[in-house]
């Protein structure tokens, strides 16, 4: 039986992995949980699986939590109590579901620790993505990737990656596909927020709707799998059913496939390098008809087209580019931005941003994340 830390685990990927854990009888054990601010859920799932240990945002959070948590379990937060969770001798795998760059430090430490690794937060490989795979090889440690197109790649290469020729990286188009650019900004929120394959976060979906999330996957992707930006193409696979392919040296291809629902992946990321049986439904090809595949309006959607811009310039550009987005899209989510402000705001941050390439480390790093925050900011208040 293998312990497990879920951090973010009230989060839809957290609640996915509880939801699979479960269904995995009797091999994990939840060693400890995590949740931002969501003390509700927290604390009916604490109760449910008995943890030692819990993480909440901050100390005021920690003492309301308190009472709610079943006798005998401790209560850390912040930084430092996901840095606690990840170090403890008593885990063994640790689920990375928190959003943003606040995850980097504790995979940091989880890798250094030589901890079971199930990632998928996205931010920390597009932001440090040299520091983070260094690391994990000195230490012998596997990355599992748990989104869906990752997932896909590293099950289609089955590890090895020297003859690869390209990988193309699927995605559904997104809530604003067949909508025209004019319209964007008149759609409100909400609609915005309704996806028509996957039911994620907020930041996440709005990043499905700009594309954002497809040119973020495209530099995780080129770090994770060590693969040239150049050899990653983005496909709009409107049916969700493939989440990625990826083409040999021969010319073969090979795709994963399999119905919309993040708990195949997430079973795959705790049960790998074997397989469990199916807790997800099975593709009915019938039913799904015909499987058809566009290429991606840059255009439309220039998100896409500024992360693969950042992709290339390397260094630092894609840890500015990352928490722009992250501060543009809250912006946009609190009412302050229109939808068509996220790019442009992107890009001008991008631009103002004088890069470093070649090394850095990890306070360079959090340094221009922390910039690209302040400008992200100012230029959304202005």
């Amino acid at each position: 039986m293998k312990n497990v830390a879920v951090l973010g685990s009230t989060g839809s990927i957290g609640v996915n992995a509880l939801d699979v854990i479960s269904r995995l009888h009797g091999r994990f054990n939840i060693v400890a949980l995590s949740a931002l601010s969501n003390i509700d859920i927290l604390a009916k799932q604490s109760n449910l699986v008995r943890p030692k240990i819990v993480c909440v945002g901050d100390e005021a959070l920690a003492r309301k939590a308190k009472s709610a948590m079943p006798a005998g379990t401790r209560i850390v937060h912040g930084l430092m109590g996901l840095r606690e969770i990840v170090v403890r001798r008593d885990v063994d795998m640790v689920i990375f579901a928190v959003s943003g760059t606040a995850c980097l430090v504790p995979l940091l430490d989880a890798i250094e620790n030589r901890k079971g690794i199930a990632l998928a937060n996205k931010e920390a490989l597009v932001s440090a993505g040299p520091i983070v795979m260094s690391l994990a090889h000195k230490n012998g440690v596997n990355i599992i990737p748990i989104d869906s197109e990752h997932s896909a790649i590293f099950q289609c290469i089955n590890g090895r990656s020297e003859n690869v020729a390209k990988i193309y990286l699927t995605g559904s188009g997104g809530p604003l596909l067949d909508v025209k650019r004019e319209k964007f900004d008149s759609i409100p929120a909400k609609l915005i927020l309704k996806h028509p394959r996957w039911r994620m976060g907020k930041k996440i979906t709005v990043d499905s709707a700009t594309m954002m999330n497809k040119g973020l996957e495209i530099i995780e992707a080129k770090h994770l799998f060590s693969i040239d930006e150049n050899l990653i193409d983005v496909i709009v696979h409107p049916e969700a059913i493939v989440h990625s392919m990826v083409e040999f040296k021969d010319a073969a291809i090979i795709a994963q496939l399999g119905v919309p629902d993040m708990r195949l992946p997430i079973e795959y990321a705790l049960t790998f390098p074997h397989r469990a049986d199916a807790i997800v439904k099975r593709v009915d090809f019938v039913k799904v008809g015909s499987l058809t595949f566009r290429k991606p309006d840059l255009k439309k959607f220039p998100c896409l087209g500024l992360a693969r811009a950042a992709a290339c310039a390397d260094g630092l550009a894609p840890a500015v580019l990352c928490a722009s987005d992250e501060e543009a899209v809250k912006s946009y989510l609190d009412g302050e931005i229109k939808f068509s402000d996220i790019p442009r705001i992107i890009e001008k941050v991008l631009t103002l941003h004088k890069n470093v390439r070649g090394s850095f480390s990890i306070n360079d790093v959090l340094g221009a994340d922390a910039w690209a925050r302040e400008e992200t900011k100012r230029l959304c208040y202005h």
